[in-house]
């Protein structure tokens, strides 16, 4: 997403070149562009010079948005209602700020701090 997002605005991007450009595998990424796709936020344009492309602008997607599609709800541990009130509410408030993170981090801002600083400290593949 964070490939498709440095290209917004250009012609589509082949799932081979960005596999090349990363390491991955076509066929993985293959996996992963499907839900993207369904949940509207790529879109893949057929043709001798197709590919994928975000469906909207870097700027209104977010990490969340990514997340939320390719591995469902945002919680970082399960607990039953029957465990101690305490555990539940720090795991409820430590789910709530993981989400407020992830919904106000958008694809423009990862790229951005990727570029920034040290190309070592941090390696974003949402």
């Amino acid at each position: 997403m964070m490939d498709l997002a440095a290209r917004y605005g250009d012609k589509p991007t082949s799932l081979k070149s960005v596999a090349e450009r990363h390491s991955l595998s076509e066929h993985y990424l293959e996996q992963l562009v499907a839900p993207l796709r369904n949940a509207g936020l790529v879109k893949s344009v057929r043709g001798a010079h197709g590919g994928y492309k975000l469906a909207r602008s870097p700027e209104e997607i977010t990490a969340g948005d990514v997340i939320r599609v390719l591995e469902g709800p945002i919680n970082p541990v399960e607990f039953h209602e029957e465990e101690d009130r305490g555990r539940r509410e720090l795991w409820r408030r430590i789910r709530d700020a993981i989400t407020d993170v992830l919904d106000h981090t958008t694809l423009s801002d990862l790229n951005r701090y990727s570029t920034e600083g040290d190309q070592d400290s941090y390696m974003f593949y949402i």
